[in-house]
C-alpha cells in the first residue's frame, strides 16, 4: 500500500476527514516526540518534528500530481491548506507552553513549585 492509500484507510477507519487527520496527527507527533526525547512542549524540538513529518507528508502527496501544470498547482494549493491546518494547533501549543505555561498547569505566579513545610 502506498502512503496516500494508508492515509485514506486511516481516515475511513477512524471516520475522520483528511483535515482532522492532519490536525490530530500533528498533535500526536508533537506530544509523542516530547515524551520520547524528554523535552517539554515549550521546546521547539517537538514542534519541529511535527513540521518535518507534515512537510514529508505533503511531499509524498505531491508525488500524486500529474505532469500537467494545473494538476501540480492544484496539489500545491491543497498542500498549503493542509500545512496551515496541520501546524496551527501545534504552534498554539508551543507558544502557550513557552510563554504562558500557567494556562497549562493551573498554577499562578505566586504559588510555589513545592509546598513549603512549616
Amino acid at each position: 500500500m502506498e502512503w496516500y492509500e494508508i492515509k485514506i484507510w486511516f481516515a475511513e477507519t477512524l471516520s475522520l476527514d483528511r483535515d482532522a487527520l492532519h490536525i490530530y496527527g500533528a498533535l500526536l507527533i508533537q506530544i509523542l516526540t516530547a515524551i520520547i526525547v524528554r523535552r517539554p512542549l515549550s521546546s521547539p524540538l517537538p514542534w519541529i518534528a511535527a513540521l518535518i513529518v507534515a512537510l514529508l507528508n505533503e511531499y509524498l502527496d505531491l508525488q500524486h500530481a500529474g505532469p500537467q501544470q494545473w494538476s501540480i498547482d492544484l496539489y500545491r494549493a491543497a498542500s498549503l491548506h493542509d500545512m496551515r491546518n496541520t501546524m496551527i494547533l501545534p504552534t498554539v501549543l508551543l507558544l502557550v507552553a513557552r510563554y504562558w505555561p500557567n494556562l497549562l498547569t493551573g498554577r499562578t505566579d505566586d504559588q510555589p513549585l513545592v509546598e513549603e513545610k512549616d
